[in-house]
């Protein structure tokens, strides 16, 4: 009786191997886990990452923060990203998730399911500020000014307009416009906890800038991504506009365009008085 119990027994197993390579076999299978889990995060928009892609099962996200209870989200997924921006917006929290993978059957459940845990993740820390807009700027005599748009967030407030990461920040904000001549390499900077710049510079040039944002409480990552290059368009001097070297190069051609018209003038005037002179000695003389 034990004899074909275990001769059973064995047929079962070298069957489960077989189906194994098509499907999922029940009981005691092992799962992957996941693996290289990571957070992407910019202006609070977050994107949980992993990997292996599943092939016979699926994965359930659930993430915690030091201050809240365990949540469910990307429920029997089987893509390897998730986006958990909804259950981060006590941005000062510190969070971590559990990859759970699992078997989908409508007769096993696992008490204790295989799940990976992710690196702690903070939004207010970790997430990338992204690139500010800017809003206006205006050129007048002696005077730059530029108006910052502050980078929207996911968040929105009760009447459902979306936040900005002024809101979040606030006084540990900061924004850094850098400005130079236009066809120049020198580089200034200056700094304002406003989203407004009006600096000094030189009466009548162009002048290109750029502004990034910067938490100041921040070891890392502190700044944000540089905002798009502008110039202004004030109408150059025709100086400034091509160079000195240029103009070098039209004052010595119009230098040798004038030798040359004095040259050929001096050489038609000789000319001219040495044929006079044949002609004259050529004419016959008058009768007497």
């Amino acid at each position: 009786m034990l004899a074909a119990l275990a001769a059973a027994r064995g047929r079962a197993l070298l069957l489960c191997a077989l189906l194994s390579q098509l499907g999922p076999c029940s009981g005691n299978s092992e799962l992957s886990t996941a693996v290289n889990i990571t957070w992407s995060s910019i202006n609070f928009k977050t994107i949980l990452q992993w990997q292996p892609k599943p092939t016979n099962y699926v994965y359930t996200v659930e993430i915690s923060g030091i201050n809240s209870n365990w949540e469910k989200v990307c429920v029997h997924t089987k893509e390897t990203e998730c986006d958990v921006t909804d259950k981060l917006e006590k941005v000062k929290d510190t969070y971590t998730a559990h990859i759970v993978s699992e078997m989908i059957s409508g007769t096993e459940k696992f008490e204790e399911p295989s799940y990976a845990i992710s690196p702690k993740f903070t939004p207010y820390n970790q997430t990338t500020i992204g690139r500010p807009g800017i809003q206006t700027y205006e050129l007048t005599d002696s005077k730059l000014k530029v108006l910052v748009e502050d980078p929207l967030i996911p968040y929105r407030f009760p009447n459902k307009s979306f936040k900005s990461i002024r809101e979040i920040f606030k006084n540990d904000l900061e924004y850094t416009l850098y400005y130079w001549k236009d066809q120049s390499t020198g580089k200034k900077e200056a700094t304002t906890k406003s989203n407004q710049f009006e600096i000094s510079i030189d009466k009548g040039k162009n002048y290109c800038f750029y502004v990034q944002a910067i938490i100041l409480s921040r070891r890392e990552n502190r700044k944000s991504q540089k905002s798009k290059v502008n110039c202004t368009s004030h109408e150059r001097e025709v100086l400034d506009e091509y160079g000195t070297e240029v103009f070098i190069i039209i004052a010595a051609a119009a230098i040798v365009i004038l030798i040359t018209i004095i040259g050929l003038s001096v050489i038609l005037y000789k000319c001219k008085k040495t044929k006079a002179a044949k002609e004259k000695e050529t004419m016959p003389l008058n009768d007497i």
